[in-house]
């Protein structure tokens, strides 16, 4: 064999093995960060009638970079269809407005009766408690097996407009324990994440922001056509009037 092609041969050996050892990695990097932001329990009712398996995530930043990184190695994507999926799951957890949980339930023996779901759902931050703005609504019925869906709560305080997580340390997300048989003689189910690093800003970059926002800032046009049109019905109006009053005010200087 040349000794040309023999050295080649073994560079790029190396250079297929690093890249292989380096996706390894990033795969076991990716595992970690989505155990990191994942909780689980189980709970069974003292006689054995009821068990109820559960599973939370939250959805950070870091949670949404390593889950996308996750699926696009599994899938073989392209950049583009990784920036597709990227953009569609962060429309769908829609974040600039909310706070984006995932629950897993899974319940075997006597079925589990939740309704109204969210009256058993508290998200604490500091000292204050939110309640869901939004939630899957199939968790209302009767749940026997596996139930799984999305619970949001509001990003901003309702009274001061202030991003509920800017400062935070921690977040804190309560499940009542009278939600099912299983948990009632456990009490409230608490589970913790700290955010003191996680970094939102490390989402605002490549095609899938540049399109949410772009998404953001058309909604946010037609908001302004739609207020600016109120706005000149109203001015209309008000031309109207002061057209006839001056009229009025004509027809009387001229007795």
């Amino acid at each position: 064999m040349h000794i040309r092609t023999f050295f080649t041969r073994k560079i790029w050996g190396a250079a297929l093995a690093f890249c292989l050892v380096a996706l390894s990695a990033w795969a076991v990097d990716n595992d970690a960060i989505l155990k990191k932001w994942t909780r689980t329990n189980s709970f069974s009712e003292k006689t054995g009638l009821q068990t109820v398996d559960l599973k939370v995530t939250y959805y950070s930043a870091e949670y949404i970079e390593a889950l996308v990184r996750s699926e696009a190695e599994k899938n073989l994507w392209t950049k583009d269809e990784m920036e597709n999926y990227k953009y569609t799951l962060l429309k769908t957890l829609n974040l600039h407005e909310s706070i984006a949980f995932h629950l897993d339930l899974n319940v075997t023996g006597v079925p589990m009766y939740a309704q109204p779901f969210d009256r058993h759902l508290t998200l604490f931050i500091g000292k204050k408690r939110y309640s869901p703005s939004d939630y899957d609504k199939r968790f209302n019925f009767k749940i026997s097996g596996r139930r799984d869906g999305m619970v949001s709560f509001p990003r901003y305080d309702p009274k001061t407009g202030k991003d509920i997580l800017e400062g935070a340390k921690d977040i804190r997300l309560s499940l009542s324990g009278s939600v099912s048989q299983a948990t009632t003689a456990r009490g409230d189910v608490l589970w913790v994440w700290d955010i003191s690093k996680d970094n939102p800003d490390a989402l605002g970059t490549g095609k899938a922001m540049d399109r949410l926002e772009l998404d953001r800032l058309i909604k946010r046009m037609e908001k302004l056509n739609a207020d600016r049109q109120e706005l000149q019905t109203q001015i209309d109006a008000l031309d109207k009037e002061l057209g006839e009053v001056g009229a009025r005010i004509d027809e009387l200087q001229a007795r």
